[in-house]
């Protein structure tokens, strides 16, 4: 695993864009502002660019890849089409399947079964029905917390450009899985419900 997954907290930032059909993120260090980690979906085929220029966008595949500074390889989140309930799968670095997110049908405000590579359920991400809070829970207790970060008028007005921070619990340990797909979790959050 990456030794930036062992932090704890992330400013997730979209990139701003009137027209745009590639979705893409830097992550930064909250405390630096320095950027740490880079998302882009760099392979789009013209059918689904054109779909994301329309109501179907909600419904289009995604492989969003999150690298390094250096554009050495984190994660890949990907997604086929979907059209009732999305299954989004999760790979490390070296492309072998860490997990997936199942979307739960009719859930309000969103909610996702985190599995792993064998798909047996490791956690739930649930979403606030009032907001944008997301939290990741597992046996009970809170390990992870997602929370949209207000961009501003202008921004939320005219761009669908949406800011998130992430924070760990630190009691997730820093080379368990987990970490990955809490990371991979906000584009997966991003992608599917808010788009």
């Amino acid at each position: 695993m990456h030794h930036l997954l062992e932090r704890n907290t992330y400013f997730v930032k979209e990139h701003v864009g009137l027209f745009k059909a590639a979705n893409n993120y830097d992550i930064l260090d909250p405390q630096t502002n320095e950027i740490i980690l880079l998302c882009r979906e760099p392979r789009l085929g013209w059918i689904t660019k054109a779909l994301r220029f329309t109501d179907y966008k909600r419904y289009t595949p995604f492989h969003v890849e999150i690298t390094d500074a250096v554009l050495q390889p984190v994660i890949q989140v990907k997604r086929g089409i979907s059209l009732f309930r999305s299954v989004v799968e999760v790979f490390d670095d070296k492309g072998q399947k860490i997990g997936s997110f199942r979307q739960k049908l009719l859930s309000i405000g969103g909610k996702f079964e985190v599995l792993d590579a064998n798909g047996n359920s490791l956690c739930w991400l649930k979403g606030s029905w009032t907001s944008w809070d997301f939290r990741f829970e597992q046996e009970g207790r809170q390990i992870a917390q997602v929370t949209k970060k207000w961009a501003g008028i202008g921004k939320e007005l005219f761009t669908t450009a949406d800011n998130y921070m992430l924070v760990i619990d630190p009691s997730v340990a820093a080379q368990d899985t987990v970490r990955q797909l809490i990371v991979a979790a906000v584009m997966c959050i991003d992608m599917v419900l808010k788009e």
